[in-house]
């Protein structure tokens, strides 16, 4: 169902189309349905609340929002939820809101007092999308308060700890966001080789991992082990190649191993084999590292294999 707003109708019809939109969602739960409201965009719903309140003369409040801005948020994003009805039916409605921040400025009241109340957000990156980058989801900026209890669920689906490899791949593009202003200033290969490796490895984990592309059958859907085979593959290759580097192997030998090429192309693997091309690369990447490094890698090695320390 679609619910029309457009910017040339009343401003008290773009205000209680929202509420009018939660209203019928609400319906559909008490059915027992699991309805879906999407909400594009709850800035332009602010911005009908701010004109009402100038034309009723009331007191203004940051940027000329009213006062109880903060409250109509919270009071729309609680309807939010699953319940159980009376007739013993059993029904959800889950809320998404679009915000239109003007400038990208993310503490703007809307999308500060959004922030507040929501349990997950997601931010667009204007940059990586203008790069062609897709989902351009920044995940420095994006976060979401309820990834510990997925961890069970990872768990029992691929029997890796979904968590463990979320918090390392998190804290490498955390480090190669830092690391980028200063390469900026002295330029990349004035750094330590090992923060040289951890802006390459960043940029090859979003290639291989984040970014997703829909004209092929491969890449379109991921299932969740695949999913954890690739994000465990690297995180390995992080911890092998930060240990090689951290003892005097150049980053760029590293990234020249011919598993790395292959490793930039796993992400284009059909879900048919899959897991032992995976379980290949990560073998393979080993046997180089441990061939740089002067040591040898039993035959056994996997993608869940501990670091090699030269």
């Amino acid at each position: 169902m679609l619910i029309a707003n457009t910017s040339d109708m009343p401003v008290a019809a773009r205000e209680a189309s929202i509420y009018m939109a939660v209203t019928i969602a609400e319906y559909y739960r008490d059915m027992g349905y699991h309805a879906l409201l999407l909400a594009d965009s709850t800035s332009r719903w602010a911005e009908a609340l701010r004109e009402i309140s100038g034309r009723l003369g009331e007191m203004p409040a940051e940027e000329g929002y009213p006062p109880y801005l903060a409250s109509r948020i919270a009071a729309f994003y609680e309807r939010a939820g699953r319940v159980t009805a009376l007739g013993g039916r059993e029904g959800s409605v889950t809320l998404v809101g679009a915000i239109s921040p003007p400038g990208g400025d993310l503490t703007e009241p809307v999308t500060r007092h959004t922030a507040r109340h929501t349990c997950c957000f997601w931010t667009l990156d204007k940059a990586m999308a203008q790069a062609r980058r897709f989902p351009a989801i920044s995940l420095i900026d994006s976060y979401s308060e309820r990834a510990e209890a997925f961890g069970a669920w990872w768990r029992r689906e691929t029997g890796a700890d979904w968590l463990s490899l979320r918090r390392q791949a998190l804290a490498l593009l955390e480090e190669a966001d830092h690391l980028e202003q200063t390469a900026r200033l002295i330029g990349t290969a004035s750094l330590p080789e090992r923060q040289q490796l951890v802006l390459a490895l960043a940029a090859l984990f979003d290639e291989a991992f984040l970014r997703q592309g829909a004209h092929g059958d491969a890449d379109e859907w991921c299932s969740p082990s695949r999913q954890m085979r690739l994000l465990d593959l690297l995180i390995a290759v992080l911890q092998r190649g930060s240990a090689l580097a951290e003892h005097g192997v150049p980053a760029h030998e590293i990234l020249a191993l011919p598993s790395m090429m292959e490793l930039r192309r796993a992400r284009c693997l059909g879900e048919d084999g899959a897991a032992d091309a995976i379980d290949a690369i990560a073998v393979r990447f080993a046997r180089e590292c441990a061939a740089l490094a002067g040591l040898e890698v039993p035959a056994g090695t996997g993608v869940a294999s501990t670091v090699v320390t030269p």
